[in-house]
C-alpha cells in the first residue's frame, strides 16, 4: 500500500454552514491511513470561516473569488503535492477507510490512474438513509460512463494527480457535471479501477445543485455532446451515448415530476416545482410528454381497468433495476426495514451490535445506545469492532450484547442453524435481536450473488427461530403485498408507489420478514 505522504484531500467550500464544514474537515482527518494534507479552498463565500480554520490549524487554507466549483477543484489541484488527491465537497463526509481502500485499489492495478467506491446517504441532520449502489464499471468504462454515471458521488474517487494535472483539470466553463466530464476525459484512455466498499456520505438538502433538474440536465448534455467526434467511428460507443442521452433527459424528467408531485402538500414548494417542470419542457419537449402521458396512463389504468390486463411497462424479461431501486430512490424493502426497526425502537439501546455498519443503531437508537459495535465478516470495513461469521461465532464474547440488530444478513449464511445459536449465545439475557430477511426477493447482481442462499416466509423463519427462542418470546411479521412485491421484483422505488400501496399487508406476498426475538431472562434455551 502506497504511503500515508502520497494523498492530499482538498475540500471545496462556498457559503457552508460551518458545522458541518467542521465535520468535512474532521472526516478527512480522522482517516485510518493518514493524508498528507488537507487543503480547504474558499471559493469567495460569503461566510468567515476564521474561527473554524482556527480550530483545525493543520488545514492549509486558500481564499480565491469566486470563480465557480470547477476552478475551486483546479486551484486545490495545483496547490496540492501528494502523487493522489481527493475532492471532498464542504457538505459531505469521508469515511474512516476512504483512502486506504482506494490505495489498496491502485495497489492491485498500478495501470489505473482513477479509483473509486460506493457511497452512501445521509440526511440534513447526517443520519444515513439509504446506500446507492451504482452499476458496474464494465469491460469498456467509456461505454459504461457514456451510458450515465456510474459513480455518483465526487468524494468517492482518487486521482493520480500528475495525469489530473497533465489533462488539464476540471472543465472551469462547465456549471456542473464537471466530475462526469472529467470521468468521461479519462475512460476514454487510462485504465479505472473500483469496488463496492462504501467511502463517503453524500448528504441530501434542498440545497443540493442537483436539485435543479433543468441545470442538470443542460451540462449533462452538453457533456456528452462533447464526446460525438470520439464515438463516430465506434459503433458500440454510439449506441452507448444515445442510450446516455435518453436516460439524462428521462431521469431529470421523472425527478422533475416527482418533485411537483411532493410539492402538492407543500405551497412553499410548489411554485419552484412548476417552474422547474416548465423550464425542462422547453429543453426536452417530447421527454416530459413521454413522461407525464406515461404517468397519466398509469393512474387511469389502475383507476379504470377492469377485465383485461395491460402490463404495460412490466411486459418485459428483464427489470427496469437490477440494483434492488437504489439507482432510482429508496428500495421498496428499505422502507419495510426503517418502518420495522422505528417501531422497536426502544429496543435499540445499552451496548448494541449492528451487523455491516451501525447506521441504523446511531438512526433508530439515539442516545439511548452506550455502545455501538460493528459485525462483518471483512476486517477492513470501516469501523469494525468484530469480523466473524455468525455461522462460526468465534470470538464473539457470550451473555454480552442489550441488542443486536440484523438487517437482511441472515440469507447470507448458509448454516442458520449456527447463526441463530450465536445470536441467543452472544445476547445478554433480556436482550433483544430484531432482523430482516428477504420474502420476494430478487437475487443480488454484485458481489453477495454468489452467497444468497435463503428467502424466508413468516413461517419459516418463525420455526427457525423458536429453536433457540421460547415461543412467546418470537414475533414474526410479514411486510408487503404482491404490488410492493412485484415492484420491487423490478427494481422499482419507494417513491414511486403511494403509501396506501406500499403500508398494505398480503400475508402471502411478504417482500420481507421480520422478528424480534427475546434471550430469556435466566438464559436458557428453548427446547
Amino acid at each position: 500500500m502506497a504511503a500515508s505522504s502520497e494523498v492530499s484531500i482538498v475540500i471545496n467550500a462556498y457559503d457552508e454552514d460551518a458545522a458541518l464544514l467542521a465535520r468535512a474537515v474532521e472526516s478527512a482527518m480522522a482517516q485510518t491511513v493518514p493524508a498528507a494534507e488537507i487543503i480547504l479552498v474558499d471559493d469567495g463565500s460569503p461566510r468567515d470561516y476564521t474561527e473554524l480554520l482556527r480550530a483545525y490549524p493543520a488545514v492549509r487554507s486558500i481564499r480565491q473569488a469566486n470563480a465557480g466549483l470547477a476552478a475551486a477543484r483546479n486551484t486545490g489541484l495545483k496547490a496540492a503535492v501528494g502523487k493522489y488527491v481527493v475532492f471532498l465537497d464542504g457538505d459531505d463526509r469521508l469515511l474512516p477507510h476512504a483512502i486506504a481502500h482506494n490505495l489498496r485499489r491502485f495497489g492491485d492495478r498500478p495501470g489505473a490512474v482513477m479509483a473509486y467506491g460506493g457511497y452512501r446517504f445521509i440526511d440534513g441532520a447526517g443520519r444515513p438513509s439509504f446506500q446507492a449502489t451504482m452499476p458496474p464499471l464494465g469491460a469498456d468504462a467509456y461505454e459504461t460512463m457514456l451510458e450515465g454515471n456510474c459513480i455518483g458521488m465526487h468524494a468517492t474517487v482518487m486521482y493520480r494527480r500528475d495525469v489530473l494535472l497533465e489533462l488539464g483539470g476540471f472543465d472551469s466553463g462547465l456549471p456542473a457535471c464537471e466530475d462526469y466530464e472529467l470521468y468521461l476525459r479519462i475512460a476514454r484512455r487510462y485504465p479505472i479501477v473500483s469496488g463496492s466498499e462504501v467511502v463517503a456520505e453524500y448528504r441530501q438538502h434542498d440545497g443540493n445543485m442537483s436539485n435543479d433538474s433543468a441545470m442538470m440536465l443542460v451540462a449533462a448534455t452538453d457533456v456528452l455532446r462533447q464526446q460525438r467526434p470520439h464515438v463516430r467511428d465506434n459503433p458500440r460507443w454510439r449506441q452507448a451515448w444515445s442510450m446516455g442521452m435518453r436516460e439524462w433527459k428521462e431521469f431529470y424528467a421523472r425527478s422533475q415530476l416527482l418533485a411537483v408531485q411532493r410539492s402538492l402538500g407543500d405551497a412553499s414548494r410548489r411554485r419552484p416545482a412548476v417552474i422547474g417542470l416548465c423550464r425542462l419542457s422547453r429543453l426536452a419537449p417530447f421527454t416530459i410528454v413521454k413522461v407525464v402521458a406515461a404517468e397519466v396512463l398509469t393512474r387511469l389504468r389502475v383507476r379504470w381497468s377492469h377485465g383485461g390486463v395491460d402490463f404495460g411497462d412490466l411486459r418485459r424479461t428483464t427489470p427496469i433495476s437490477r440494483h434492488f431501486g437504489y439507482d432510482r430512490g429508496k428500495p421498496v424493502d428499505r422502507r419495510y426495514i426503517e418502518d420495522f426497526l422505528e417501531r422497536h425502537a426502544a429496543d435499540i439501546r445499552g451496548r448494541v451490535l449492528e451487523i455491516g455498519d451501525n447506521s441504523y443503531t446511531v438512526r433508530f437508537g439515539g442516545d439511548r445506545v452506550e455502545r455501538s459495535e460493528i459485525l462483518h465478516v471483512d476486517p477492513t470495513r470501516p469501523n469494525v469492532t468484530y469480523s466473524a461469521d455468525l455461522a462460526d461465532g468465534s470470538g464473539l464474547p457470550d451473555d454480552t450484547f442489550d441488542c443486536i440488530v440484523l438487517t437482511q444478513t441472515l440469507h447470507l449464511i448458509f448454516d442458520l442453524a449456527n447463526a441463530t445459536r450465536t445470536l441467543r449465545r452472544i445476547l445478554k439475557p433480556g436482550g433483544v435481536v430484531l432482523l430482516t430477511v428477504p420474502g420476494v426477493s430478487s437475487v443480488d447482481s454484485g458481489e453477495w450473488g454468489g452467497t444468497w442462499y435463503w428467502s424466508f416466509t413468516p413461517a419459516s423463519l418463525g420455526r427457525l427461530l423458536q429453536r433457540e427462542f421460547r415461543d412467546l418470546d418470537v414475533a414474526v411479521t410479514g411486510y408487503g403485498n404482491v404490488l410492493s412485491a412485484t415492484a420491487f421484483l423490478y427494481g422499482l422505488a419507494e417513491d414511486e408507489l403511494r403509501d396506501h400501496e406500499l403500508n398494505a399487508c398480503d400475508p402471502h406476498y411478504p417482500t420481507i420478514v421480520a422478528a424480534r426475538a427475546v434471550k430469556s431472562s435466566d438464559g436458557s434455551v428453548a427446547r
